[in-house]
């Protein structure tokens, strides 16, 4: 699904507009992103957790070339799903 996929079923369930749909999308990502970029946690119950977390530097090799370069630390997003989320992913999808 993509971002116009997104709002289109969203509007579909909702008695918004397609624009007040976009609108509240956005301000939802807005209001995230900041909050994930002041080091907080983002937690919906029966979905999940979005956190930040520390990535320690690591060594990389090229496979071909075999050169080594050094991959300094940065933060990254983390999401742990929820287990109401994983038993539902599992009961409709199969392997």
């Amino acid at each position: 699904m993509n971002y116009k996929e997104l709002i289109t079923a969203l509007s579909a369930q909702t008695s918004l507009s397609r624009t007040q749909t976009e609108e509240l999308l956005e301000a939802t990502v807005s209001v995230m992103t900041e909050e994930l970029a002041n080091g907080k946690t983002i937690g919906f119950q029966s979905f999940g957790n979005f956190e930040i977390r520390k990535r320690e530097e690591r060594l990389s090799v090229h496979p071909a070339t075999q050169i080594r370069t050094l991959i300094p630390p940065k933060l990254v997003v983390n999401f742990k799903q929820s287990s109401v989320l994983k038993e539902k992913i599992n009961e409709k999808t199969e392997l």
